[in-house]
C-alpha cells in the first residue's frame, strides 16, 4: 500500500481508469469498490429508478475473486484485465445466468435464463463485478424510458440524475443515469435507434454505439435485428475504450458479428487530430432544434477547429427520409422477433384461460405495454400481403440511399459531427401522450444505425436550465479506433465530461 485509501464514500466518484490504477496500485479492493457502488445505490436509487434488480450477493463474491487476481499480479497490470474489479451494469435485456432478465416487460417477468450473453461472459472472464440489471423502455422501444413495462412495479419512472422531473432519455435510460449517479462505472447499453447516445447525451456521460457487427447480439433480447447494436455507458471516453475492447470481436454464436481485428482502443486515444477531416451535415442542424443545443454544439466544432482538425461542410440528402424509413423496417422486424413471447414456455402466462390460442392472445394481451402493441401492429401491417412491396421493400431501398450518402461523406471527412438529440432532457411525462414528438427525439441518432455506422456521444456543455448538451461523432465502419480519439482529444481539452450531479 503506497497511499491512504480514499474514503468509501467517495469512491463511487471514480472513473474506470482512475479505479483501475488504484486497484492495480492495491490502494482500493474492488470489494471496497464495490460496496460503495451498492451503498449508493441503495441511497439514490429510491429516487432515480435506475435498477430493476440489484445483485449484492453476486457483485461481492465477484469483488472477492477479483481481489484475489489482483493480489496475485501483486501490482503487474499486464497479468489481468483492465476491467478486472470494475463495478458494471446491465440493461435489463441480457441474458445473465441465473439473474432474472425482463428487458423491461411484464411479460419476461420472473424469466431466469440459464445461460450468459456472450457479452456477459466476457465481461465475466474479465473480472468485472455485476452490480445489477438496469431499467429500459420495453423490449427497447422508446426514448425517454417512460414506456418501461416496470415502473409501477419500481415504484416510479426512471428520472435523470440532474433534475429528478426529467427524463434520462431511452431505451437504456437506466444504464446512462446508473453511470451519471455513481451507482456503476460502467454499464452497457443497446442502440437501435439511438438508444445508447441519447441518453448518454440528456444525462452527461458518454455513450457509444459501435459498428453493427463489431459487438455480439447473441444473448441479447431482439428488437431490430439489422439495427440493434451492443455499446457502452461511462464517464470519460478512457472508460469506453476499455469496456469496448473486452466486449468486441467475432462471436460464432451471431453470424452477424464480422472478422474485423480488435484494436488496443485504450492505446490509441492519444496522437491529437491535427489534420483530422471533420464534415458537419447541414441536414443535422434541424427545424426545432433547441438554439442551446445549437450554440453548445457549434461551440464544440469551434474546439476541434481550434485542435487542429479540418472542419467542413458536407451533405447527407436522404436524411430527411431516415425517421420514415427506420419506423418501417423496425417494426417489421419486432413483428417476427416478439412473436416468441406466448406464455407457453417462460415468462407470464394466462393459466386461467383454458383455451390454447386464447392464452396466448392473453398473455400477450396482459404482458405487452402500448407502444409495443403499437409497433407490433405497425410492422405486421407493412409486411402484410399487399403492402410489403410498397412499405417495407421501398424502406429497404432508402436505407441503401442512406447508407450511400455516407459513404460518399466519408470519402472528403474521417469524422462526421452533429448533435445526438434536438432537444435537452425533457420533463417527464412530456410526449408521453404524442408517440410522434416522441420519435423526433430520435432524428439525429437513426441514420446511424440505417446504415450501420459507429457514432459516439459526448458532453459538450448545459443549456440555460443546467442540463446537459451532447455532440455526436459519427465514424467510418469498424474504424471506432478514430472515433474515440476525435472524442478524447475533445474531452481533454474541455471540462464538461468532470461534471457531475448533485443528488
Amino acid at each position: 500500500m503506497t497511499a491512504t485509501p480514499r474514503p468509501s464514500s467517495a469512491l463511487h466518484t471514480l472513473t474506470a481508469p482512475e479505479a483501475r490504477d488504484l486497484l492495480v496500485r492495491r490502494e482500493i479492493s474492488s470489494t471496497e469498490l464495490t460496496r460503495a457502488c451498492l451503498e449508493r445505490i441503495q441511497q439514490v436509487d429510491p429516487q432515480l429508478h435506475a435498477f430493476v434488480t440489484v445483485t449484492p450477493e453476486l457483485a461481492l463474491e465477484q469483488a472477492a475473486l477479483a481481489d484475489r487476481a489482483l493480489a496475485d499480479a501483486n501490482g503487474d497490470a499486464g497479468k489481468t484485465p483492465e476491467l478486472t474489479g470494475i463495478p458494471v451494469g446491465l440493461k435489463d435485456l441480457f441474458c445473465t445466468e441465473g439473474v432474472q432478465t425482463t428487458s423491461g416487460s411484464k411479460i419476461l417477468l420472473g424469466f431466469e435464463p440459464p445461460y450468459d450473453a456472450t457479452v456477459v461472459a466476457r465481461l465475466r472472464a474479465t473480472g468485472a463485478v455485476f452490480v445489477g440489471k438496469l431499467n429500459m423502455d420495453e423490449f427497447a422501444m422508446g426514448s425517454s424510458t417512460e414506456n418501461s413495462g416496470l415502473s409501477e412495479l419500481l415504484h416510479g419512472t426512471t428520472r435523470n440524475p440532474w433534475n429528478l422531473e426529467h427524463v434520462p432519455g431511452g431505451s437504456s435510460g437506466g444504464s446512462a443515469a446508473a453511470v451519471a449517479a455513481g451507482e456503476c462505472l460502467l454499464a452497457l447499453g443497446t442502440d437501435t435507434g439511438g438508444s445508447i447516445r441519447q441518453p448518454a447525451a440528456l444525462c452527461g456521460v458518454v455513450g457509444l454505439k459501435p459498428t453493427y457487427g463489431r459487438v455480439s447480439r447473441f444473448g441479447v433480447v431482439a428488437f431490430a435485428s439489422s439495427l440493434d447494436q451492443v455499446g457502452p455507458f461511462s464517464v470519460g471516453v478512457e472508460g469506453t475504450a476499455m469496456i469496448l475492447r473486452a466486449i468486441a470481436g467475432q462471436d460464432p454464436l451471431d453470424s452477424t458479428t464480422a472478422p474485423e481485428r480488435v484494436p488496443d482502443y485504450r492505446a490509441q486515444l492519444a496522437g491529437g487530430i491535427r489534420g483530422l477531416r471533420v464534415g458537419v451535415p447541414k441536414e443535422y442542424f434541424v427545424e426545432g432544434t433547441e438554439p442551446d443545443v445549437t450554440a453548445r454544439v457549434r461551440d464544440a466544432i469551434a474546439k476541434l477547429e481550434e485542435l487542429g482538425a479540418e472542419v467542413g461542410e458536407c451533405s447527407l440528402p436522404h436524411t430527411d427520409y431516415g425517421l420514415a424509413t427506420y419506423y418501417i423496417i423496425a417494426p417489421a422486424e419486432v413483428s417476427s422477433n416478439l412473436a416468441r413471447y406466448n406464455g407457453t414456455r417462460y415468462g407470464l402466462s394466462a393459466t386461467d384461460v383454458p383455451d390454447v390460442f386464447g392464452a396466448m392472445d392473453e398473455a400477450r394481451r396482459r404482458g405487452f405495454g402500448d407502444e409495443v402493441k403499437r409497433r407490433i401492429m405497425l410492422g405486421t401491417y407493412a409486411l402484410s400481403s399487399g403492402y410489403y412491396d410498397a412499405f417495407y421493400l421501398k424502406a429497404q431501398k432508402v436505407r441503401t440511399l442512406i447508407k450511400q450518402d455516407f459513404d460518399q461523406a466519408f470519402e472528403r471527412f474521417d469524422v462526421l459531427v452533429a448533435p445526438t438529440s434536438p432537444t435537452t432532457a425533457f420533463k417527464l411525462g412530456e410526449k408521453v401522450a404524442d408517440p410522434m414528438a416522441m420519435y423526433l427525439s430520435d432524428v439525429c441518432t437513426i441514420p446511424v444505425n440505417v446504415a450501420g455506422l459507429p457514432g459516439i456521444s459526448l458532453p459538450c456543455g448545459f443549456d440555460a436550465k443546467g442540463l446537459p448538451v451532447g455532440v455526436q461523432l459519427i465514424g467510418k465502419a469498424f474504424d471506432e479506433a478514430t472515433l474515440l480519439r476525435a472524442a478524447f482529444t475533445y474531452e481533454q481539452a474541455t471540462t464538461f465530461h468532470t461534471e457531475r450531479p448533485s443528488l
